[in-house]
C-alpha cells in the first residue's frame, strides 16, 4: 500500500499555506490512503531566519566576499550582523503573533537594525497615522526581513525571494537548458536547508510516493531540486509533479531531461490522476489507463490519458485537510499599508473553493480552454458550510479566502444565507466579476455573512476593449457594483490591464482617468496594473489574427509552452506607460494626486483624456435600483419590538448591536410587521409570493399596504433585504 508525502516546495506565501496539498490530502482521506503533507517554504524560511541560520549566512558571506567589494548597504548589514542575530528570533515570534508586546520596541525605531528598505519610510510615514502600533511594527519588521533578503539575494543566492524562488528561470521557459544548468550547479545555502528538511521528512515518514505541488513558476526550481535530491538518495521513491504550473506550461511537454528529476507529471485536477497512478504503482492498473499523466518510456515522453472515467465530482473530493502543516508558525507580514492590498500577505487564511471552474468562461485573455476554468461545477451551500465548519474546528482559524476564478453571485448568496442560518462567525474575501447581480442588498447580505473584501477584473476601463475582451461588463456597471460593495463596508480591489491588442494611447489615458475617478469617488480601495500577456490557451493566443496581433514566439523547445510573444501594429507603445500607471496608482490608493493632470505622471507627452471629469460621479448618481416583482426577502437586522405610546399609536424599535432606532406607526400595523419579520427569520429567507401563500387572505392587504408605504423603506434601512 502506498504512503504519500505531499510537498509544497519553496516559496509561495509567508502568511498561509498554499491549499493544493490540503485538497489532495482531504481526497486521499476518502480513499483511506495514508498521506503526510509539509510546506517546505515556511520550514526553510524559519530555519534560515533564525539566530543559527543568520550566523551561517554571515559566516558564509565573509568566507566568500571581501566586504569592501560589496555595496555600502550590504556593508552596513554585515557590520550590524550581531544585532540582526540578536533580534531575528524575537521578530519572527512577533510576526507569528506569539510575542505581541515587542511591537512597542519595534516602533521605538531603536530596536531593529535598519538598512536600505527603511529609506522608503520617508515617503510613507504619514500612512502610519491610520495604522495601530501593532500594524506599524509588523510593517517595520517586514522591511527588516526584506533587508536581510536583499543581502542573501545579492551574495549567496540570486534566486531568493520570499514568495518565489528562481522564478525567472521558469517563466517563459521555452527550453529546458537554463533550468538544467542551474540545477546541476552547486547547491546554495537555501537549497541545502531545503534538502536537509526533505531528508528529515523522508526518514520520518518513509513514503513510497512523493508528490510535488508546483502552483507557480517560482516553485518549479525548488521542486526539481527536491526531485534531484530524491533521485540521488532515495531512487526507489516515485516522484510526481503537478499543480498550476504543469497545467498551463507543460501541456505540450516533449523534453525527456525533465524526467531526470521526476517520474510523472500530472495535469489538471489531481484527484483522479493521482488515484489512478497509485493503482498503477500498486500493480492494480495498466500504464495505458492512467489519466492525464506524462512519463518517460524508452527514452520518449509519453502522455497517458485512456481512463474512461470522469473526474471526481467536487462533492466527493472530501474536505481539505490542513493537518501536519505548521499552522501556528506562518508569518503575518505587511508589505503595503493599503488595507485591501495587504490581505495577500497578512493573516492566516484557510483557502477554499466554492465552485470548480469559471461560470463565465468567456474572457478572451484568459486560459478558458483549460479544464480548471472551462469545467464549471458548483457545490451546494450546505456542503460548503459543512467544510467551513470542519476546517475551523481543525485549524482554529475562521478566516477564509475563497480562491475561485470568479465566485458565482447566486452561490455566494446561498452560502451567505447558510452561514447566517448556522450562526457561524466567518471572515472571508474572494474574487468576483463586477456584474449587475451584485446589487446593494446582496452586498449587504455578503457583509452580514462575514465578507470583508472582493477583488475583480476591471481590466481596461474602456467599453470598446471590454467588449473585445468579452468581459460582459461596462465601465458604468463596474462603477455601480464597486459602489454597492463599498457602501456595504466591503473593500474592493481591481485588477487593471494595459496593452490589450489594438489599445491606443488615447484608450490608455482614458482608462487611467476612469481609475482616477473611481478612487476619487472612494468606490475602489486598491488596484494593480499589469501589462497584457498573451498565453497559448486563451482565445487571443489561439487566434491572434482575430485580435489584430501577430504571434512572434520562437519555435517550441520541448519544455514550457504558455507565454507567447506578440506584435501589436495597431496599438500604442504599451511599455512606455508602465511606470507612470504604476506610480500614479500607488498615489491614488493613498488619496494623493487625484487632482493632478494625468500628464504629470509621465515623462513624455501623452494625449489629454476625453472622459468628462464627472463621468463616474454621474454613473453613481443616476443608478436606479430596479424593484423585483417577486423578491426574496431576508432579515439581517437585530431584534424588533413594539411599544404603545398612545391611543392608536406605537413605536417600532429596531435594536442593533451598536444603536437603537425607532419609528412611529399605527398600532394596528405593528403585529403584521412583527409577523413579517418573524416569518423571514424563521425561514432565513422567503419569496414575496410564498409569503402571500402562507398568509391569511384577510390579512394580506395589511402586508401589501406595508410594502407600498414609508414603513417598507424604514425596514429596508434596518435590515430587510430584497434579494
Amino acid at each position: 500500500m502506498s504512503k504519500i508525502l505531499l510537498l509544497t516546495p519553496p516559496f509561495t506565501q509567508l502568511n498561509t499555506p498554499y491549499p493544493a496539498t490540503a485538497y489532495l490530502k482531504g481526497y486521499l482521506n476518502t480513499l483511506n490512503v495514508d498521506a503526510y503533507q509539509a510546506d517546505l517554504g515556511i520550514e526553510t524560511t524559519l530555519q534560515l531566519f533564525s539566530k543559527a541560520g543568520l550566523e551561517t549566512v554571515f559566516d558564509t558571506i565573509l568566507t566568500h566576499y571581501d566586504p569592501h567589494e560589496l555595496s555600502a548597504n550590504l556593508q552596513r548589514i554585515l557590520l550590524l550582523s550581531s544585532r540582526y542575530q540578536q533580534t531575528i528570533e524575537p521578530v519572527i515570534r512577533f510576526l507569528q503573533n506569539k510575542n505581541p508586546t515587542l511591537a512597542h520596541q519595534i516602533c521605538s525605531r531603536h530596536y531593529l537594525p535598519e538598512a536600505h528598505r527603511f529609506a522608503q519610510l520617508d515617503n510613507i510615514e504619514w500612512a502610519f497615522g491610520t495604522m495601530g502600533i501593532h500594524d506599524k511594527a509588523r510593517h517595520l519588521a517586514t522591511l527588516y526581513l526584506e533587508d536581510i533578503g536583499d543581502l542573501i539575494r545579492q551574495t549567496l543566492d540570486e534566486y531568493f525571494g520570499f514568495s518565489r524562488y528562481a522564478e525567472r528561470l521558469s517563466r517563459s521557459a521555452n527550453e529546458f537548458d537554463p533550468l538544467e544548468t542551474a540545477l546541476e550547479t552547486e547547491n546554495s545555502l537555501i537549497s541545502d536547508i531545503m534538502c536537509q528538511l526533505l531528508e528529515q521528512l523522508i526518514e520520518a515518514e518513509a513514503p513510497t510516493v512523493v508528490c510535488l505541488s508546483v502552483p507557480f513558476p517560482g516553485n518549479l526550481f525548488a521542486a526539481l531540486k527536491c526531485g534531484q535530491f530524491i533521485k540521488e538518495n532515495y531512487p526507489a521513491l516515485a516522484i510526481v509533479l503537478g499543480g498550476g504550473y504543469a497545467n498551463t506550461e507543460l501541456r505540450s511537454l516533449s523534453e525527456e531531461r525533465l524526467f531526470n528529476y521526476v517520474d510523472y507529471i500530472a495535469l489538471d485536477d489531481g484527484e483522479a490522476p493521482l488515484k489512478n497512478l497509485l493503482e498503477y504503482l500498486d500493480g492494480k492498473r495498466p500504464l495505458h489507463q492512467l489519466k492525464r499523466v506524462f512519463s518517460l518510456q524508452g527514452g520518449v515522453v509519453c502522455f497517458h490519458d485512456n481512463d474512461p472515467e470522469k473526474d471526481i465530482p467536487q462533492r466527493e473530493v472530501g474536505c481539505p485537510d490542513y493537518s501536519n502543516l505548521m499552522l501556528d508558525t506562518y508569518l503575518s507580514v505587511i508589505e503595503v499599508v493599503n488595507p485591501m492590498h495587504r490581505l495577500w500577505s497578512d493573516g492566516r487564511w484557510n483557502k477554499l473553493t466554492l465552485a470548480h471552474g469559471c461560470y463565465w468562461g468567456k474572457c478572451s485573455f484568459c486560459d478558458i480552454s483549460l479544464d480548471y476554468i472551462q469545467r464549471y461545477e458548483p457545490i451546494s451551500a450546505a456542503i460548503l458550510c459543512d467544510r467551513i465548519e470542519q476546517i475551523i474546528e481543525q485549524t482554529g482559524e475562521n478566516g477564509f479566502h475563497f480562491v475561485d476564478e470568479a465566485a458565482p453571485p447566486a452561490l455566494l448568496k446561498e452560502v451567505s444565507l447558510e452561514i447566517i442560518a448556522r450562526g457561524l462567525t466567518v471572515v472571508w474575501w474572494t474574487n468576483i466579476r463586477f456584474e449587475k447581480a451584485f446589487s446593494a442588498d446582496l452586498c449587504r447580505l455578503l457583509k452580514a455573512a462575514g465578507c470583508i473584501a472582493v477583488s475583480g477584473g476591471l481590466e481596461v476601463a474602456s467599453d470598446r476593449l471590454l467588449e473585445l475582451m468579452q468581459k460582459g461588463v461596462t465601465v458604468k456597471q463596474v462603477a455601480r457594483v464597486c459602489d454597492n460593495f463599498s457602501s456595504s463596508g466591503i473593500m474592493v480591489h481591481a485588477y487593471l490591464m494595459y496593452g490589450f491588442p489594438t489599445q491606443s494611447d488615447q484608450e490608455t489615458i482614458d482608462s487611467m482617468e476612469m481609475v482616477r475617478q473611481l478612487f476619487e469617488q472612494e468606490v475602489l480601495q486598491s488596484a494593480f496594473w499589469h501589462q497584457f500577456a498573451m498565453t497559448a490557451h486563451s482565445p487571443v493566443g489561439m487566434n491572434p489574427e482575430a485580435y489584430s496581433v501577430k504571434d512572434t514566439s520562437p519555435s517550441f523547445g520541448g519544455f514550457a509552452d504558455n507565454d507567447r510573444y506578440h506584435q501589436d501594429p495597431q496599438g500604442a507603445e504599451h511599455a512606455l506607460y508602465s511606470e507612470g500607471l504604476k506610480i500614479s496608482l500607488f498615489n491614488f490608493m493613498h488619496g494623493i494626486g487625484l487632482d493632478y493632470n494625468l500628464n504629470y505622471w509621465f515623462d513624455f507627452d501623452c494625449p489629454s483624456t476625453t472622459i468628462q471629469p464627472s463621468f463616474i460621479q454621474n454613473c453613481l448618481e443616476s443608478a436606479v435600483q430596479k424593484q423585483k416583482h417577486n423578491p426574496q426577502l431576508c432579515w439581517i437586522g437585530g431584534p424588533v419590538y413594539i411599544e404603545q405610546i398612545g391611543p392608536g399609536k406605537s413605536l417600532l424599535h429596531f435594536v442593533q448591536p451598536q444603536q437603537q432606532t425607532s419609528l412611529e406607526i399605527k398600532l394596528e400595523i405593528g403585529p403584521y410587521i412583527l409577523s413579517l419579520i418573524s416569518c423571514i427569520e424563521a425561514k432565513n429567507s422567503i419569496k414575496w409570493d410564498q409569503l402571500k401563500k402562507e398568509t391569511k387572505a384577510e390579512d394580506w392587504p395589511f402586508y401589501d399596504a406595508i410594502k407600498k408605504s414609508y414603513i417598507w423603506q424604514e425596514l429596508r434601512k434596518n435590515g430587510l433585504l430584497n434579494l
